[in-house]
């Protein structure tokens, strides 16, 4: 596993984390399997761990706490998100802060958090939906200061809307964002426009979600892939989106190396920007986290085919089914 540094933390963080979002909303989840998962996840040098509240209303974080207990001799960064108190994902421009993230509910949740993790400080806590204009509003900013001097949190981040990252730079610019956690793969590559040299300047973490764009880019889907109803899946790839990606993916396919599968392509393409951090892809079965996890062995694509896959950029707006 190869580390890289976490902004201004400071932090070296396994640059494959684990995305814990699998226990909740998807369908072929095994509890004994995800915990197997992590634990060779440990074993094999990923010591950055991605949960939120919102995953099952607290039971991911319970999860890494446990995890967190059975590996005593071992620093994991526990990553979580506050849930926006309206519940609605993602937040809209005319959503307030007081709607979404009062300070006094800032606070509450993070003790929560706090609880379900069974730990006295959070390494990170993230808002989970975030409006840029809420930059000016004072209340969220005197809430995680007084929670960071009370040690309760040392780190604080925010998780951008899905196909938005310019939503964030103002946020940035208060110098109370530690990190950033954006969409950023093959097909959504925007994040390098402004957010990414807006992070480097300020030495803000980028955590790169959905590596996969929610499966497209494992190649494996076809446009008669279907999804149980209980699955959020089944509400995201409604037929004009997964009949897009699916042809979006299909372009890709003969790209990939001989030897390597899509999946693996996805990961080393992100892995080649220096502004990543750590991507989080979530490994609910033992051979996604061996798989995922060796592509962290400093092998680069080679630059001829990143240049290929820079032209397979798709830029998207969100719309009533993105969320």
């Amino acid at each position: 596993m190869q580390y890289r540094k976490f902004g201004r933390t400071g932090w070296q963080v396994s640059e494959i984390g684990y995305g814990m979002w699998g226990l909740a909303g998807w369908t072929g989840s095994d509890i004994k399997e995800v915990e197997a998962s992590l634990d060779l996840a440990v074993e094999l040098g990923c010591n950055f761990f991605d949960t939120a509240w919102g995953y099952a209303e607290g039971k991911s974080e319970q999860i890494l706490g446990e995890l967190i207990r059975r590996n005593p001799d071992k620093k994991l960064y526990a990553a979580t998100k506050i849930p926006p108190k309206n519940r609605t994902w993602p937040s809209r421009p005319e959503f307030t802060i007081d709607e979404v993230f009062p300070a006094d509910y800032i606070v509450e949740y993070t003790e929560k958090s706090l609880a379900n993790l069974g730990i006295d400080c959070i390494d990170l806590m993230q808002f989970h939906v975030w409006e840029d204009q809420w930059a000016a509003r004072d209340e969220w900013k005197e809430a995680i200061q007084k929670l960071t001097a009370a040690g309760k949190v040392q780190a604080w981040g925010i998780s951008v809307n899905r196909w938005e990252p310019d939503n964030s730079l103002e946020t940035i610019k208060t110098g109370l964002v530690d990190a950033v956690q954006v969409i950023y793969n093959i097909f959504d590559q925007a994040p390098i426009d402004n957010l990414f040299p807006l992070c480097r300047e300020k030495d803000v973490a980028v955590i790169a979600r959905v590596p996969f764009d929610e499966g497209t880019l494992t190649g494996t889907f076809t446009k008669e892939t279907a999804f149980p109803a209980d699955d959020w899946r089944s509400t995201y790839f409604v037929p004009q989106n997964l009949n897009s990606s699916v042809e979006h993916a299909d372009a890709l396919k003969p790209l990939i190396p001989e030897g390597m599968t899509m999946a693996e392509m996805a990961l080393r393409f992100i892995l080649a920007n220096d502004d990543v951090a750590t991507t989080i892809p979530g490994m609910r079965k033992l051979p996604h986290v061996r798989t995922n996890v060796a592509t962290s062995d400093g092998a680069l694509l080679p630059k001829a085919l990143l240049e290929e896959l820079k032209k397979h950029r798709w830029d998207r707006t969100p719309t009533e089914w993105s969320q």
